[in-house]
């Protein structure tokens, strides 16, 4: 039998009060809320940005495809409680097999586009300050993390050792800083303390601009599933700034976490990046000391919810690289269902490969208690 499962990929929604209650007093009068949209939908009002996110939506975990039309215009507290209240967050742990949760943010993802860093970093740390309380109501189940603007090198680096003081084990980062980019060598102080910290770096799928929420119900082309299809190349974008900018070859202890992009690329995406370095490495320079596909394997690694072809390739399902999630409570989670889709599509694979898979890679990258 499998270990529980530990959900390397879980979320809340961000009740009404998590900014307004939290937020630095200097930005309460414009600190983000929830509003009531078009046809009665609960929306979270971000002044700055024209996204409109209905919470419903966020907390749709289990609703059948054919109802979620209907539910899309559901108020907040018509969502299920265990989205927001940790209180009830082990009942639903329970019925998915779930005996612990990695917590990323919800409405926190749109944030992350945000063009005023000032604003967008007091927003996150409202949300760290949330998110530590929400936490501390489920210990040993529920574990956060915290995020960052990156509106500076050393802001970053105070918001790394804040978060660590704070009981958070990684760091939800947005797809691009304010200065430069993650390849600049002024990031190099940022990512030794993330390796001093161990705390690994986390980039999760709509956390960039050009990768968000708009562009997939807005798809520049085509039909809107054609914008649901585009969302992994956010963060595969981020990638390949860390990877052939030499990032993981400077700084070979570094851990990176690719969230909610599948698995089932990872092997094409490591023959390709090999292919780029023997090809166009000796004409335009490299500071890469291995295969990129080393880094990709070692560096970082991959959480997924229904993906059958991640467990394709023995080379990465045996690397330590993947990291099983049930989404919960998103639109796209695999709950309550998550042990049926896993019996079904890891029935090829030893008790050990699926229990790595499931529970104890995460629990390594993490450094989750023992006990657990």
């Amino acid at each position: 039998m499998r270990k529980p499962g530990i959900s390397a990929d879980s979320h809340i929604v961000e009740p009404p009060n998590t900014y307004i209650d939290f937020i630095d007093p200097k930005f309460r009068d414009r600190a983000p809320e929830v509003v009531e949209g078009p046809g009665g939908v609960h929306i979270f009002n971000i002044p700055g940005l024209d996204d409109m996110i209905p919470l419903a939506l966020l907390g749709a975990a289990g609703v059948p495809a054919e109802d979620l039309l209907k539910y899309r215009t559901a108020k907040f507290d018509e969502l299920p409680n265990a989205a927001w209240n940790p209180e009830y967050r082990a009942e639903v742990q329970d019925q998915d097999g779930v005996c612990a949760e990695m917590i990323y943010a919800s409405v926190g993802m749109v944030m992350c586009s945000h063009k005023d860093y000032e604003y967008k970093a007091a927003c996150m740390q409202a949300y760290n300050r949330w998110l530590q309380t929400f936490c501390e109501g489920a210990p040993g189940r529920l574990f956060g993390l915290a995020q960052t603007a990156v509106a500076s090198v050393d802001d970053a680096i105070a918001d790394f050792k804040r978060a660590k003081e704070m009981g958070f084990v990684g760091m939800m980062m947005p797809g691009r800083p304010q200065h430069e980019d993650y390849d600049h060598e002024d990031y190099d102080a940022l990512w030794q303390c993330a390796t001093d910290l161990d705390l690994p770096i986390c980039f999760h799928i709509l956390t960039s601009e050009d990768c968000g929420v708009k562009e997939i119900l807005q798809p520049k082309r085509g039909h809107p599933a054609n914008g649901f299809m585009n969302i992994v190349r956010g963060v595969q974008d981020v990638l390949g700034v860390f990877l052939f900018g030499g990032v993981f070859a400077t700084h070979p202890k570094l851990k990176m976490v690719i969230a909610e992009a599948d698995a089932g690329w990872i092997p094409h995406y490591s023959y390709r990046a090999d292919h780029a370095i023997k090809r166009l490495g000796p004409a335009v320079g490299t500071k890469l000391e291995k295969a990129p596909s080393e880094y990709i394997m070692n560096n970082l690694s991959y959480t997924f919810q229904d993906d059958m072809t991640a467990y394709h390739n023995k080379a990465v399902v045996d690397s330590g690289c993947l990291m099983w999630a049930n989404d919960y409570p998103h639109t796209d989670a695999s709950w309550p269902n998550s042990q049926k889709i896993l019996d079904e599509q890891m029935a090829h694979l030893t008790v050990e490969q699926q229990n790595a898979c499931t529970h104890d890679n995460v629990k390594k990258l993490f450094n989750l208690p023992i006990n657990i």
